[in-house]
C-alpha cells in the first residue's frame, strides 16, 4: 500500500485495490478474457476460471448453496428481495408483509418500496440508541402477514452489528425467510454461511480491497429466487448478463488475503488499534460516540468502525460535512455517514431513528481503518479533527 493510504479513514464508503488483487486481475484478463458462455476454447478456459473463483468463493464463505455474481452489494440486495418476494406472492389473495428495520441502507429501501408499490405491506421495526433492532417487536411481527424480513447485519453509517444468530432463529421459528445485508461484515468477520440461520446474504468486493462492480447473492438450497434481470440466462438463470470474469477473479483474491491477513489469528489486530484512535478521538471537547462502544462489547461494533457526533465546546452541534471538508484540506478522508447518501445536506434519518436530536444528526462523522493501517498512523488523528473543528467554528 502506498504511504498516502496512511490518511485514507473511509474503507466503509470503499477501499483501495491490494497489489496482489491488481495483479490476479490482470493475470486473468490476460488469460481468461473471453465470453464465459462462449463453447470454443477461448471461452471455455474463462468459463473454467470464472469456476474455480466462485468455487473459491463459495468455501471462503462456506456457502455450499448458490453463489450468484451481481455489480455489487445494491444489485444483489435488490435481487434477493424483488426476485423471492416474486416467488413468495404472485399477487392473488391478501398481501403479504415485509420487514426491515428503521436503519437500513438505501438500496434495502428502494427494493422495499418497489415491493410495497406492488401491494406488500411494509413495516419497520424501531431501533434503541445504539442501533439495535427491538426483538420483541420483531418477534411479534414474524406472526402472518409477514413473510420476507431484510435486515443490515453491520449498519455502515453507526457500525452497529445486529444478533444475527439469534434474529435468524427467530425468523426459522416463525417459517420467515431472512435476507441479510452483509456488505460491511464481510470485510470485518469471517462468515460461514451454511451455520448462519439466514437463508439469503448480499456481498460486495469494494469494501475488502477488492475490485468496484463485483458482489454476489448468497442462496441457501431450496429458496427459490426468481431473475429480475432477464437476458442470456447466465448465472444458473438468475442474473443475466456477461460475467466480469477478471473482477471476480479479483473478488476471490481478496477474500483469500483477507482471511490469511485479518482473520487467521486469534484477535483481529485492527480492533486494538480502532479502540486506542477511538480513546483519543472522545478526549476531544464536543466529541461523542454514537452506536455502541466497541471497547465495552466487541461484537456489537464493526472492527474497523468509529462513528461519532461533533460541537463546539459550548455543544453547539456542527455540520459534519463541514468537518470532513476541514479535514481533507489537512490531507484526510473521513465522511460523514454513509457514502450513499452522504451527499444530502438535511440530518441522518439513520441517527434520527436511533433517536437523536434532529439538530444533532447533520453532525456525524464516521472514521473506518484499513488492514494497512498502523499505530502511528492513527496517532495524529485526533490532532487532525481538533484543528479541523477549530476551522469550521472559525468560519
Amino acid at each position: 500500500m502506498s504511504s498516502d493510504l496512511r490518511q485514507y479513514l473511509d474503507c466503509a464508503a470503499t477501499t483501495p485495490l491490494a497489489p496482489e488483487v491488481q495483479a490476479e486481475i490482470q493475470r486473468v484478463d490476460r488469460e481468461a478474457w473471453a465470453n464465459p458462455s462462449s463453447l470454443h476454447g477461448f471461452g471455455l478456459a474463462a468459463a473454467e476460471q470464472l469456476e474455480r473463483s466462485r468455487q473459491q468463493i463459495a468455501a471462503q464463505l462456506g456457502c455450499s448453496g448458490d453463489l450468484i455474481f451481481t455489480s455489487g452489494g445494491s444489485e444483489s440486495i435488490h435481487l434477493a428481495l424483488l426476485g423471492s418476494a416474486a416467488e413468495l406472492w404472485d399477487g392473488q389473495g391478501s398481501a403479504p408483509r415485509l420487514l426491515l428495520s428503521a436503519v437500513e441502507h438505501p438500496a434495502t429501501e428502494a427494493a422495499a418500496l418497489q415491493l410495497q408499490r406492488q401491494g406488500w405491506q411494509l413495516e419497520r421495526i424501531p431501533v434503541d440508541r445504539q442501533g439495535l433492532i427491538d426483538l420483541a417487536v420483531l418477534e411479534s411481527q414474524l406472526a402472518p402477514p409477514t413473510r420476507l424480513v431484510s435486515l443490515i447485519w453491520g449498519q455502515s453509517e453507526v457500525g452497529t452489528l445486529q444478533p444475527m444468530d439469534l434474529i435468524g432463529r427467530l425468523c426459522r421459528q416463525a417459517g420467515v425467510l431472512l435476507h441479510v445485508d452483509a456488505v460491511q461484515v464481510a470485510a470485518q468477520r469471517p462468515i460461514d454461511f451454511d451455520a448462519l440461520p439466514i437463508d439469503l446474504l448480499s456481498v460486495a468486493s469494494h469494501k475488502l480491497s477488492g475490485p468496484r462492480g463485483v458482489g454476489a447473492l448468497l442462496i441457501r438450497d431450496q429458496v427459490p429466487v426468481r431473475p429480475i434481470q432477464a437476458g442470456g440466462g447466465q448465472e444458473r438463470g438468475i442474473r443475466a448478463g456477461t460475467e466480469p470474469v477478471p473482477l471476480i477473479a479479483g473478488f476471490a483474491k481478496a477474500l483469500e488475503l483477507l482471511n490469511i491477513q485479518r482473520f487467521q489469528g486469534a484477535e483481529d489486530p485492527l480492533i486494538e488499534r480502532r479502540d486506542a484512535l477511538l480513546t483519543g478521538l472522545l478526549q476531544l471537547p464536543g466529541v461523542e460516540l454514537t452506536g455502541p462502544d466497541p471497547r465495552l462489547d466487541p461484537e456489537q461494533r464493526l472492527a474497523n468502525h468509529i462513528s461519532l457526533l461533533v460541537a463546539s465546546p459550548q455543544g453547539v452541534p456542527l455540520s459534519g460535512r463541514s468537518v470532513v471538508r476541514a479535514m481533507s484540506r489537512l490531507g484526510y478522508g473521513i465522511s460523514s455517514g454513509s457514502a450513499c447518501s452522504s451527499s444530502k445536506a438535511a440530518g441522518s434519518p439513520i441517527l434520527e431513528a436511533m433517536g437523536i436530536a434532529p439538530e444533532r444528526s447533520s453532525s456525524g462523522l464516521r472514521l473506518s481503518l484499513g488492514s494497512w493501517h498502523r499505530d502511528a498512523d492513527l496517532a495524529p488523528v485526533p490532532i487532525a479533527l481538533r484543528e479541523a473543528i477549530a476551522a469550521v467554528m472559525a468560519d
